[in-house]
């Protein structure tokens, strides 16, 4: 017999508010929710589909059929396992981190510890983390900030025309410091800079993918000219990026979603770390399940961003919460997470 057991299916997960970024506006993201059992053992996993990253319900299932673990004896060849899932097929870096997650949510139940434990990590040096403000009216952005007090620090969508009104809107309600997310939305860096200054006085701690990720003498250029830090998103997908973003970007963004998973993330704060790189934790609009496996690794980085299960009305499961605005890692085997429904 298989002694590991593979299940997975479809959930839509459904927005608080609509949410509107510089390229889209969505009511519902559209995830897969995976578990691979051992031994009577089940590790929870997750992959999290917004619509650039070009992965849909299908594709990630397709993938999941074709994975095989019969062929490993023990979820502790994780090196193995995981290398075995990266070549399968490319890209599907959402459905081999539902895979990551899960592995990883089992082999510390199997250990008996909490991930950020097995790697040695102290979870009271979470950074605080940050709550989106998407694009919106100006009505509709008081009442998010509004509903978003608790939270030291706040993450707001820009990259259209309505940039300075939203700034503005919300320093009517707050003076917490904020970090703009673009989203590639501006295309001209000269323009790009003048924002910066004026950013930067408006308490703004950090410009994330400022410009097309495909500007990258241009998004150098800005970076050097900044008064504030440039953080790569879109233009930091997986581990082989991290190098080439030197010195183009002051950091980069990790995103479970887009790099497979927990390990590679792990080593991409490593390796940016070890060339001096600003290192930030987003995440997508995903359940507590992958959110608290992104939180693992958390103590790693200077700046979180992981509300996405925040931004939804329909969690099943029970993990990290954040109380004001504080990351609080449950102290479970794994990634922490039960189902809670």
């Amino acid at each position: 017999m298989d002694k590991f057991t593979l299940r997975f299916r479809p959930y839509t997960l459904e927005m608080r508010h609509v949410f509107t970024v510089a390229s889209f506006s969505r009511t519902t993201t559209p995830v897969v929710l995976t578990e691979i059992e051992y031994e009577g053992i089940i590790g929870y996993g997750e992959a999290s589909m917004p619509p650039y990253l070009g992965e849909s319900q299908e594709s990630v299932c397709n993938f999941l059929r074709k994975v095989d673990l019969s062929h490993f004896s023990s979820p502790f060849e994780t090196e193995e396992i995981l290398h075995y899932i990266d070549l399968l097929q490319e890209k599907n870096t959402a459905a081999k981190a539902a895979l990551d997650i899960a592995l990883h949510d089992l082999l510390g139940k199997l250990m008996q510890q909490p991930f950020y434990k097995i790697w040695g990590l102290n979870p009271d040096r979470i950074p605080p983390t940050s709550y989106t403000i998407g694009i919106d009216s100006e009505e509709m952005i008081r009442k998010k900030v509004k509903e978003a007090e608790q939270f030291k620090i706040l993450k707001v969508k820009l990259g259209l025309d309505t940039d300075k009104m939203i700034i503005d809107t919300i320093r009517s309600v707050t003076d917490v410091p904020l970090c703009a997310d673009v989203n590639q939305g501006w295309k001209n860096k000269e323009e790009a800079l003048e924002m910066a200054h004026w950013l930067h006085e408006q308490n703004v701690v950090f410009l994330e993918q400022p410009m097309p990720k495909e500007m990258i003498d241009e998004n150098a250029w800005l970076t050097a000219h900044s008064p504030i830090p440039t953080i790569a998103d879109e233009g930091c997908q997986r581990l082989v990026d991290v190098p080439k973003l030197k010195d183009v970007y002051t950091g980069i963004n990790i995103k479970l979603m887009k790099c497979t998973g927990m390990r590679e993330a792990k080593q991409m704060a490593e390796l940016a770390r070890a060339l001096e790189m600003k290192v930030m934790l987003g995440c997508m609009t995903e359940t507590s399940c992958a959110i608290s496996a992104a939180a693992q690794l958390a103590p790693l980085v200077d700046w979180a961003d992981l509300d996405g299960a925040l931004l939804i009305g329909n969690d099943i499961y029970d993990g990290m919460t954040v109380h004001d605005g504080q990351c609080i890692l449950p102290n479970r085997p794994g990634i922490g997470v039960i189902k809670s429904s």
